[in-house]
């Protein structure tokens, strides 16, 4: 029979521990997931309507007046719950009005980039007015994420480049169909006038982070690409090669939503230093 000798140290076991560190990142991660979950109310509450709109029976109602009048009800509780400001909304309408005028373009029968085969009362030609909510919904997220994550810019460019940028980015959205597409100069211009520009936005105890501008622009183009996955999918409207059956959006539209994007920050970001700009002057 063994025995043991108490002069001799026993060998200890040794639990693994998790480190302080990785514990606050895991935190930290979670916490910022579901602030961007908050940032994306209305386009989640948007997604929603579609999926609803796919499988109940609306009766006389078409599907696309429906998801309108659902959106318009969203927007209004939004409002009279204060998640969404006046002037939040006010820019909004601005992104309805672009989404608008970029939609009938591409929908026009000769252009026919994509297509909403359903009928409405609520279309204007070949468009259904809910579709400027789409628009809306990208801008929507921008104003959330600004005020939640306390967003701040540093090195930002001088605004009349960034408004020239924008300029340029949504003539090329019509400008391509009848001459080469700019984006192979777009993109580098993009990344010349951005490439100093960093993103400051606080998660959770105060710390503060930052990335590049540029990135965030595609994330968010990304995931607004799988998005629009979702969209289709669901009906929400049909491109070309959607309409013997539901396809993969094409990766390459990942480019116009990272260009879209660009015209949506530098609205959201302008209209709001022109708001702060007014408050200060008058204080």
């Amino acid at each position: 029979m063994q025995s043991t000798n108490p002069s001799l140290p026993q060998p200890a076991s040794v639990a693994p521990r998790e480190t302080p560190a990785l514990r606050e990142g895991c935190l930290e991660f979670l916490v910022f997931g579901l602030k961007e979950a908050r940032a994306c109310i209305f386009a989640g509450s948007f997604m929603a309507v579609l999926v609803i709109s796919s499988w109940i029976p609306l009766g006389p109602i078409p599907r696309y007046d429906f998801i309108l009048f659902a959106a318009i009800a969203i927007q209004i509780a939004l409002l009279a719950g204060k998640i969404e400001s006046k002037a939040e909304a006010c820019t909004l309408c601005l992104f309805h009005i672009i989404g608008l005028c970029l939609e009938l373009f591409k929908t026009h029968p000769s252009v026919n980039s994509w297509s909403y085969p359903e009928d409405a009362y609520s279309k204007l030609g070949t468009v259904p007015l809910y579709s400027g909510f789409m628009y809306a919904a990208v801008a929507s997220y921008m104003c959330q994420a600004w005020r939640i994550f306390d967003l701040k810019l540093e090195k930002s460019p001088p605004r009349w480049i960034t408004i020239a940028l924008c300029l340029a980015i949504y003539g090329n959205f019509f400008a391509n169909h009848f001459v080469p597409d700019a984006r192979l100069v777009l993109i580098p211009l993009v990344l010349i006038v951005f490439c100093r520009t960093r993103v400051r936005f606080v998660v959770w105890k105060g710390r503060e982070r930052r990335m590049p501008l540029v990135l965030s622009f595609f994330l968010i183009g990304f995931f607004v690409w799988v998005a629009e996955n979702f969209s289709t999918f669901f009906g929400a409207w049909v491109y070309p090669n959607q309409q013997s059956g539901w396809q993969a959006v094409e990766w390459q539209k990942v480019s116009s939503w990272f260009h879209l994007v660009i015209i949506s920050f530098v609205i959201v970001a302008d209209l709001k230093h022109w708001r702060d700009d007014r408050r200060s002057g008058s204080a």
